[in-house]
């Protein structure tokens, strides 16, 4: 993959073309996203989301930006934590997942300490230092330029901000490697096609987790980036990881 091409599943494509590509994979799916997400993780990334706001460790007035955040899961259990005098920001670059997210969380009585900002990761439109912590759920994979959007959080982060990765990552139990692989490859694709009318785009899904960097890889590029005391906890067999790190 060259400066000018980024991953796009099994195909390196123009930057520019990945994120026109994604943005049709999710208004694609963005109407039976959530449903998705239960039948495909068997209702487990409900657990992963709440193990990482536990982590967040988020207290009473601190302002949090849910980065990528789609249908609001994880702006739903931080809003409530940030109290009324913190704030957290649903912010995704799809302009259907996010007015999807913003209709969930009214509906579920989640206001006035939330607000909404359409943006790229790679390109945050907030100032230096505004954020005590930053969290992305499975969205980093999507990004054309991962170096740019993990210097982005690490430039609005404030001193002593936290990032956490959630994310699709490397299964550590190589004897379940087949198994996923059909699943990934066959189960996936025909649940999107009866579910959500679209099995392109979760054959896009499980190519981009196999195209995204593993547990080390990730933790070092944060690093790289500048963050410190960093590190990550597998689940589900690293399936699932989710990395940590500070700005100090």
């Amino acid at each position: 993959m060259s400066a000018e091409t980024a991953p796009f599943g099994f195909e390196d494509v123009p930057v520019g073309e990945k994120a026109a590509r994604v943005e049709a994979v999710f208004e694609s799916v963005a109407g039976r996203y959530d449903l998705m997400n239960d039948l495909m993780s068997f209702g487990l990334h409900r657990a992963w989301k709440r193990f990482t706001t536990c982590i967040a460790r988020v207290r009473p007035g601190a302002r949090i930006l849910d980065l990528a955040g789609g249908t609001g899961d994880l702006t739903a259990r931080l809003a409530p934590e940030v109290g009324r005098d913190g704030n957290v920001v649903l912010a995704d670059v799809n302009r259907s997942m996010l007015e999807r997210g913003r209709a969930r969380l009214i509906d579920r009585g989640v206001a006035g300490n939330v607000h909404y900002a359409r943006c790229d990761a790679e390109r945050l439109p907030f100032p230096d230092r505004s954020f005590d912590r930053v969290l992305i759920g499975f969205g980093l994979r999507n990004v054309a330029n991962r170096a740019r959007a993990l210097t982005e959080t690490y430039r609005v982060l404030r001193p002593a901000g936290m990032l956490l990765v959630l994310e699709f990552s490397h299964l550590t139990v190589p004897a379940l490697q087949r198994a996923y692989d059909v699943y990934s490859f066959s189960v996936l694709p025909a649940l999107g096609r009866v579910v959500a009318g679209d099995a392109d785009s979760y054959r896009y899904l499980a190519e981009s987790i196999r195209r995204h960097p593993d547990q080390e890889a990730l933790l070092a590029a944060m690093r790289e980036t500048g963050f410190e005391r960093s590190g990550y906890h597998n689940l589900a067999c690293g399936i699932v990881a989710v990395h940590k790190g500070y700005r100090l």
